[in-house]
């Protein structure tokens, strides 16, 4: 070493002295009140609905108008300094999950509905606007917002556009990049940006399908113009019952066969059926290996009929047992146990860790049996709920986080589903993102040529690589670091499918 070159300085002299030039220069865009940086005051942003990986931000700013939010991130992009955008923190991946040395951005503050249109059914929300909201300001005109993810009550329209959350409707009704029409928002530079537009169709290229579900690596979204629809005049739910777990999913491949798209198509297994029965007393069967929730919904005429049809095709492919839902009371109950299944899990476990892969509707059954042997190698328990509709599994694994070596099981066991959820033909997410939950799976599903067309998407939108650093793209090193780990701790069961 050169004994003339002063050291550097401790990491946590070198994280005070970026503190305080990062706040200084923010104290220039927003009011006191709207900055923090003390410990106290920051670590409730220090994780996401992921909460095994925690990390406090550098500081945390609450933008009130479009011109702080612009402000914030010009300083920001001058000073090199990463930034995180977070809605409410329901995300179930760490896309949310802070940088050590950046700024987090929350926009719970920019949660008004600016306007209702009933003629040209949509409604114009800004990004901190909860999900459920959307709906019940559009009710008095018979109309609501379809996509319902689980967490409805308290998820932001921004956060759902990150991750292009679904929900259970989402078969019939489609994810959020099938219901929205336009976003406004900010670069990482404080370029004021518009994605689509309030037309049919937009000029150019369809950059709002990149930019949807980009979990916040390319823009910051403001304001979102969102599809209403008219509600259904009529909804009724099915609970079927069956005593093997291969008869209900090959139940679920033969309702769609028969050229039937329920409103909603969910299956949970014996274990998730338990927990969530004792938290909501929904009513469902105890003893069933597997239940099925369909159902139809539009005119009293259209509902009636496909029930009959999805009833026959259920009881035709080894349904034990069939009730439909007699009024909307008993419909809500039906759903209260599959949309509580996440409280539920966490009533029965210290913590979980929610996986979340899409499989062709055919291999459920396979995986359902494919995790049981999982059960037994990792020595974990696993509660299961799917979107049984469209193939996306939401595999909950019970383990306590303050066992290191327990949550070192359950990443080995969710990277276990993953992996043989892209050998059956799907991929390692359908709803809840990649984040930093599952970057290294993305080396498994990707070579390092297709994560470098990534990352060459990300750079023509931020170049200096500053908005949600670290998340969604594996590096190359960071691949061939896994890859090696996998070989030789002999976990990868599909050797073909190492693509780096």
């Amino acid at each position: 070493m050169n004994s003339s070159q002063p050291p550097e300085p401790p990491e946590s002299l070198q994280r005070a002295e970026r503190q305080a030039q990062v706040v200084q220069a923010l104290q220039t865009c927003l009011p006191a009140h709207a900055l923090l940086w003390n410990s106290e005051d920051t670590t409730p942003y220090e994780c996401d609905g992921l909460s095994a990986y925690r990390q406090r931000p550098l500081v945390v700013a609450l933008p009130e108008t479009e011109a702080q939010m612009q402000a914030v991130l010009r300083s920001c992009h001058a000073l090199d300094v990463p930034v995180v955008a977070r809605g409410a923190g329901t995300g179930l991946s760490g896309g949310a999950l802070p940088h050590r040395l950046g700024v987090t951005l929350s926009l719970a503050k920019f949660n008004q509905i600016i306007k209702v249109d009933r003629f040209s059914r949509t409604a114009v929300v800004q990004c901190g606007v909860r999900n459920l909201a959307i709906s019940e300001a559009a009710a008095p005109h018979g109309l609501y917002y379809a996509p319902d993810p689980s967490s409805q009550i308290a998820c932001t329209i921004g956060g759902n556009v990150a991750e292009n959350s679904g929900g259970v409707h989402c078969l019939k009704y489609g994810l959020t990049l099938h219901n929205i029409v336009k976003i406004k928002g900010f670069t990482m530079d404080g370029e004021a940006v518009v994605f689509g537009s309030d037309a049919l169709d937009s000029p150019g290229f369809d950059l709002m399908s990149i930019v949807i579900g980009s979990e916040g690596m390319l823009a910051v979204a403001l304001e979102v113009t969102v599809k209403l629809i008219p509600r259904p005049q009529l909804a009724r739910c099915i609970m079927a019952s069956f005593d093997d777990i291969r008869k209900a999913g090959d139940a679920v491949a033969a309702v769609i066969a028969a050229g039937i798209i329920p409103a909603g198509l969910e299956m949970m297994d014996k274990p998730m059926t338990a927990a969530v029965e004792d938290y909501v007393h929904a009513g469902y069967d105890l003893s069933a290996a597997a239940i099925l929730l369909c159902e139809s919904d539009g005119t009293p005429e259209e509902v009636e009929e496909e029930i009959g049809r999805m009833s026959a095709v259920l009881r035709g492919h080894g349904a034990s047992a069939i009730a439909v839902s007699r009024d909307e009371a008993e419909r809500l109950k039906f759903w209260s146990g599959r949309k509580n299944a996440f409280p539920a899990s966490g009533r029965i476990s210290p913590d979980y860790m929610c996986m979340d892969s899409t499989i062709p509707r055919k291999r459920l059954a396979d995986m359902l049996l494919a995790i049981a042997e999982m059960e037994k190698k990792y020595q974990l328990r696993c509660c299961n709920v799917f979107h049984a509709g469209d193939g996306n599994l939401h595999p909950l694994i019970l383990f306590d986080a303050n066992q290191a070596e327990q949550l070192h099981r359950a990443e080995l066991f969710g990277a276990d589903i993953l992996e043989t959820s892209i050998a059956m033909g799907g991929t390692i997410t359908g709803e809840h993102g990649v984040g930093v939950e599952k970057l290294n799976s993305m080396c498994v599903q990707f070579s390092a040529a297709e994560n470098e067309q990534m990352f060459g998407v990300k750079r023509a939108f931020d170049p200096k690589g500053l908005l949600n650093p670290g998340k969604v793209i594996p590096t190359l090193q960071r691949c061939a670091e896994y890859g090696k780990m996998l070989v030789r701790g002999g976990q990868l069961k599909h050797p073909d499918l190492l693509r780096f």
